[in-house]
């Protein structure tokens, strides 16, 4: 066996032993047999035959557990208090406060980039009333006559 096969071997053999569902250490099995079959050795004998030469390496303490994390989302969730009357009429005054805010300074905002826009306004308002008033003497003449 190849030293990459024997790799690829040792983590077909954990996945038999440590997989998460009985599919996957079944088809972690099943690859070692098939590493072994391929090295002419049964599974027994790779087992073996791969054991010794791992002789040297000290087997490893049994994993300490980690100290358990709390999160935020694996805590239970206060009760939900239901939201007062008085809570929504404040937050009510406080939309509508920025709100009017906001178009204040949106107004200023556009005087100072069009200064002239608002005497443009104003003139054309003066010849729509101008046009408006004709139109009202036009039709006042045609009904008199």
């Amino acid at each position: 066996m190849t030293p990459a096969d024997r790799d690829r071997f040792e983590k077909c053999l954990a996945l038999a032993a440590q997989g998460a569902t009985s599919g996957e250490r079944a088809a972690g099995r099943a690859a070692a047999e098939r590493i072994a079959a391929g090295a002419g050795l049964t599974l027994d004998a790779a087992i073996r035959a791969i054991r010794p030469a791992r002789a040297d390496v000290p087997p490893r303490a049994a994993p300490r557990s980690a100290p358990q994390r709390t999160y935020a989302w694996a805590q239970p969730k206060a009760p939900v208090t239901p939201i007062t009357v008085e809570e929504l009429l404040r937050q009510k005054v406080e939309t509508e406060a920025w709100r009017k805010r906001a178009a204040t300074r949106a107004k200023r905002r556009s005087r100072q980039e069009q200064p002239d826009q608002d005497a443009y306004a104003a003139e054309q308002r003066a010849r729509q009333a101008e046009r408006d008033r004709a139109w009202a003497q036009a039709r006042a003449a045609s009904d008199d006559a």
